[in-house]
């Protein structure tokens, strides 16, 4: 089984972080491969980022498809693209919000979602409704951490996440926590021990459930609002995504 795991924005170091984690719960036999696209943001934390990472990410799809990969995982806690990545792709494609929420919903009658920006909190909560996943969520609570600035260790990511995570579970009523950024999947076995709850990493669960749904031989829908987008021109920075 091999499946593609894209990180949206284009910091290779981050991209590298995360693939190492989704290869840690890889069933054997299945083959991770992690990349970034060669167009984009560095990070993604505004609905302009998201935007402008959805054409390299249609791109690392394309050539997933030509390549056959089985699956696919967008890894990036916005799920940017993730419908259209799903009229492109033959297998499951699965954005890590979505898979988080998920799992969370089944190990935990709640959660909490904590994230990295404030101004970002907006838009988990529109997934979260989106996802069917509001009567489960409690809250979505922001440590005010740069994306990039996980990887510096004057940061002192871990401790500020954690705080903000136990923070959630005495005054939110949550039992579990969903890490709402791609660049904290390496930083949650290490939060689950300290908090002694559930913790969710949106990265390696999508990549459990996109090898469920290949092993159970489930492909994305191609009948209707997934089928392939329709041959047409496109002009100017986009005429290489023309479908003729």
């Amino acid at each position: 089984m091999r499946i593609k795991l894209i990180n949206p924005n284009t910091t290779m170091s981050m991209t590298e972080a995360m693939t190492a984690c989704a290869r840690q719960v890889a069933a054997p036999g299945t083959e991770i491969t992690g990349v970034s696209p060669q167009m984009g943001p560095a990070s993604i934390e505004s609905h302009y980022d998201e935007a402008l990472a959805v054409p390299g990410l249609l791109q690392e799809i394309e050539e997933g498809e030509r390549a056959g990969m089985d699956a696919y995982v967008i890894a990036c806690f916005g799920d940017p693209g993730l419908s259209a990545a799903r009229e492109l792709a033959r297998g499951p494609v699965i954005g890590i919000a979505e898979a988080a929420m998920h799992m969370a919903s089944l190990v935990a009658p709640s959660f909490s979602v904590v994230t990295t920006l404030a101004r970002t909190s907006g838009m988990a909560w529109h997934l979260a409704e989106r996802y069917g996943m509001q009567r489960f969520c409690r809250n979505v609570r922001a440590c005010e951490i740069a994306v990039l600035e996980l990887e510096n260790p004057a940061s002192d990511a871990r401790a500020r996440i954690t705080e903000e995570c136990r923070r959630a579970l005495a005054e939110d009523g949550a039992e579990a926590i969903v890490l709402g950024c791609a660049g904290m999947a390496d930083l949650c076995a290490a939060i689950g021990r300290d908090i002694g709850a559930p913790v969710i990493d949106g990265v390696t669960a999508a990549v459990k459930l996109a090898e469920s749904l290949v092993a159970l031989g489930l492909g994305t829908a191609k009948g209707g609002e997934w089928a392939r987008p329709l041959p047409k021109a496109y002009h100017g920075l986009l005429s290489g995504f023309a479908r003729i």
